[in-house]
């Protein structure tokens, strides 16, 4: 039995619980929150969530209000990202189920072209292997093959060509990252994409990130989106750099036959009609209605003036690890993220381990991302990482967070990274995560691609599992899934 409390109790209660998170205010976490600093648009956001909290968003003709915030946000998106009249959309409850539904979309469209055919085989889906996961999940659930095209080790990047050699004729979807997540290059878009169109292959940029940091990223001339002839859809986040409260995101087709593609509509029961644009039926319009508050506060002007605070900081911490021996920025990063990898043109001697430097920049309060090391089909390796995503209130701790760079490679430079330990993943499961990652992040790194995603699956069940306590000294940074959507 549990017996009822009051409304005071129970927020006591939420706010002790809430202490045991990392700061998610003031730019100590670069990593899973995007902060403005701007607190009055918290507030506006809490208050826009607040009148549609009973607002069932399943029905718009219904709730005629969520098809108004919809068809607005869609439309705000769009111009971002220069789509005309042809590009139409929806608003997502986040990146993963945005990319799920493009996929979904190109693979219902491909089955629907090659259908009586029985050489056609299974839908294709082709992407670098450093493309979000989600696609990787789209692809599991779907059931599409895969193909996962290797990247430069040395720069992140994809070769234009290697992508479209990897198109046959069973391809429903390609996808390139603008930018991608692990390094923050942009991928070839402007060079495949008219390729693609020759073909008759759809092109899925995913902007999950950058969609709204590129447009008025200072410097930024590749071209990526609707404007590049053969972008076929995009998906971009609001609850990432649109700085809306999680989560919202927005997908986007030129062609409404591509959008209808992602619908689902069934008469097949006693029941009322049932017709769903995402994967959800029932959802909450609290993020709609606060994504939508969010974007027509800030507007282009808003978004434009944070970016360039984003980028300023940037810019700053950039200079600072270029200076910081035994550390090398992977590639050339197109904005705010930011992958620093041990110099390969240093001794072992005078280099930092990026999975000592994340601790040991946490013990100064800054929490970083490790990234493993990750072995290619073709046999390359990209080498582990300390990731960082920047975002416009680091502009106000740049200098804190250079000297704890600093001070966190010299206190490691030079150390032997610490090797896996077969014994730590049992401990972990009974004890909880320790407070030194580095050796939980060397383990996972050396297990092959079957074990390691059992492990994982095995932690996090077991946190949320009523009948195990451990205890909660780790804090996750860089153990959990890759990447935020």
């Amino acid at each position: 039995m549990i017996e009822p409390q009051s409304s005071a109790s129970v927020l006591d209660a939420l706010t002790q619980i809430r202490a045991t998170d990392p700061p998610t205010h003031g730019g100590r976490v670069l990593s899973y929150v995007y902060d403005h600093g701007r607190p009055e648009l918290d507030e506006l956001a809490a208050r826009a969530a607040t009148m549609f909290l009973p607002v069932n968003g399943l029905d718009p003709t219904t709730f005629a209000s969520v098809a108004v915030l919809e068809r607005e946000l869609v439309a705000f998106t769009r111009a971002v990202l220069h789509g005309d009249e042809t590009v139409v959309g929806s608003v997502t409850s986040g990146g993963t189920e945005s990319c799920l539904l493009a996929v979904k979309s190109a693979r219902d469209r491909w089955v629907a072209a090659h259908q009586g055919d029985p050489e056609a085989g299974m839908p294709h889906l082709v992407l670098p292997s450093t493309a979000h996961p989600a696609f990787r999940k789209a692809a599991h659930y779907l059931g599409l093959t895969r193909t996962d095209v290797p990247v430069d080790p040395s720069t992140g990047a994809v070769d234009a060509q290697a992508m479209l050699s990897a198109v046959g004729e069973s391809t429903a979807l390609v996808v390139l990252s603008a930018p991608n997540y692990p390094f923050g290059t942009m991928d070839p878009i402007a060079e495949v994409a008219p390729a693609l169109a020759e073909r008759d292959v759809p092109l899925h940029v995913d902007a999950c990130v950058g969609g709204w940091l590129l447009p008025w990223w200072p410097g930024q001339e590749q071209v990526w989106d609707f404007a590049v002839p053969g972008v076929t859809s995009i998906s971009t986040d609001l609850h990432k750099y649109g700085y809306a409260p999680k989560g919202a995101s927005v997908v986007l087709y030129r062609g409404r036959d591509r959008h209808r593609a992602q619908y689902y509509a069934t008469t097949e029961w006693p029941g009322y009609p049932v017709v769903n644009p995402t994967v959800l039926g029932s959802r909450s319009a609290t993020s709609l209605a606060a994504a939508w508050a969010v974007t027509r506060a800030l507007g282009t002007s808003g978004y434009a003036e944070l970016v360039q605070q984003t980028a300023h900081a940037t810019a700053a911490v950039r200079k600072a690890l270029s200076g910081i021996s035994g550390l090398s920025v992977v590639g050339r990063p197109a904005a705010a993220l930011l992958a620093v990898a041990a110099d390969p043109d240093r001794a072992p001697a005078h280099q930092v381990d990026p999975f000592a430097l994340v601790d040991a920049v946490r013990r100064r309060g800054f929490l970083l991302q490790a990234q493993p090391a990750f072995r290619q089909e073709d046999g390359t390796t990209l080498p582990r990482t300390a990731h960082l995503t920047l975002t416009p209130v680091t502009d106000h701790v740049t200098r804190d967070l250079v000297a704890a760079l600093r001070a966190g490679a010299d206190e490691v430079r030079g150390l032997s990274p610490r090797p896996p330990d077969p014994d730590l993943v049992g401990r972990v499961a009974a004890d909880g995560l320790p407070d030194e990652m580095a050796p939980v992040l060397a383990t996972l790194e050396a297990m092959d691609s079957t074990a390691a995603p059992e492990a994982l699956v095995g932690l996090l069940a077991s946190v949320i599992d009523p009948d195990v306590v451990f205890g909660t000294s780790g804090r996750g940074e860089g153990a959990g899934p890759p990447g935020d959507r």
